[in-house]
């Protein structure tokens, strides 16, 4: 009989039809799981319902979350309970809408996810922050990372709005997480890399790391990512966390510690960095989740680099 814990889950995933949201429900049903997409447009493979909502709407969101999976002729279940919410619908970046827009569609959808999962009896609640928190990425100018290596416990100071927006959304979890006394895990999600942009964006991030200081030298695979949502689906009781969800490595071949000596000699470091560690440090998710990196990129890209 398998663990408790290792049972699919039926979750209810928004925003599944994004460039992310696909590889991370593609590889959640690889292990196993149940889901219910809630976007505005429909998910590729048809077999992954998708219920169209505005999660902005209160109400919308609401019944988003308590409703069938999929339609039949006639219903033969009764609705059921999530076992969890992954929430990451909304606004991906600045410049796309206006920023009040952008504002509002990402902090109102994610109060309304967050609220109707907690009074719906829903026990885990995962969403996707940014490492653009750390302010560097959208920052008006050259900004510097506050100190290295890049941890949950290092300062956020965004001057952007995309990067505010998921502050707040920290924030109201944690809000959420204390009253409801639920799990609601807060991913800082690093630059989404998908399998067929893997050439094209390692050739520039090895060849011209100066260009990269504002991803931090660290990357998140995008199948790697449905990882580390697998595995905090299946870590319970540890109420309000936030993870950097990153990959192991920096992305490039010299080693962490004097690569970044070099490109940014005024930033501070906490703790020595061993080897090629992610200069965005992903320990935690390592350590309190048990997430496993399946797909380094440092084999991939030598191995097709050397065989042209």
């Amino acid at each position: 009989m398998p663990h408790p814990a290792e049972i699919p889950k039926r979750i209810v995933f928004t925003g599944g039809s994004g460039l992310a949201g696909q590889h991370v429900i593609n590889k959640l049903s690889q292990h196993g799981h149940q889901i219910l997409n809630i976007d505005l447009s429909p998910f590729p493979d048809p077999t992954i319902h998708t219920l169209k909502a505005d999660l902005t709407d209160g109400h919308q969101t609401f019944n988003s979350l308590s409703c069938h999976f999929k339609v039949s002729e006639p219903f033969l279940e009764p609705v059921k309970t999530p076992d969890a919410v992954i929430h990451f619908a909304g606004i991906p970046r600045p410049m796309l809408v206006p920023d009040n827009e952008l504002f509002r569609v990402n902090t109102m959808s994610s109060y309304n996810v967050i609220e109707s999962a907690c009074k719906l009896g829903i026990k885990k609640i995962i969403l996707a922050s940014s490492v653009t928190t750390y302010g560097v990425t959208y920052a008006e100018g050259d900004a510097d990372w506050a100190s290295f290596p890049v941890t949950e416990e290092t300062p956020t100071t965004p001057m952007d709005v995309y990067a505010m927006s998921k502050l707040c959304t920290e924030r109201i979890a944690e809000s959420f997480a204390r009253r409801f006394g639920v799990d609601i895990y807060c991913l800082r999600i690093g630059a989404v890399i998908p399998e067929d942009r893997f050439d094209s964006q390692f050739q520039s991030y090895v060849e011209e790391p100066e260009k990269w200081k504002v991803h931090g030298w660290t990357f998140t695979d995008a199948r790697d990512l449905g990882n580390m949502c697998h595995a905090a689906l299946l870590k319970d009781g540890l109420g309000f966390q936030i993870f950097n969800a990153v990959n192991d490595e920096i992305t490039n071949y010299e080693e962490t510690e004097p690569f970044l000596r070099r490109f940014c000699p005024n930033t501070p470091f906490t703790r020595k960095i061993e080897g090629f560690d992610g200069p965005i440090s992903n320990r935690k998710i390592r350590e309190m989740l048990g997430f496993r990196e399946e797909f380094p990129w440092r084999a991939r890209y030598k191995r097709e680099n050397d065989e042209k």
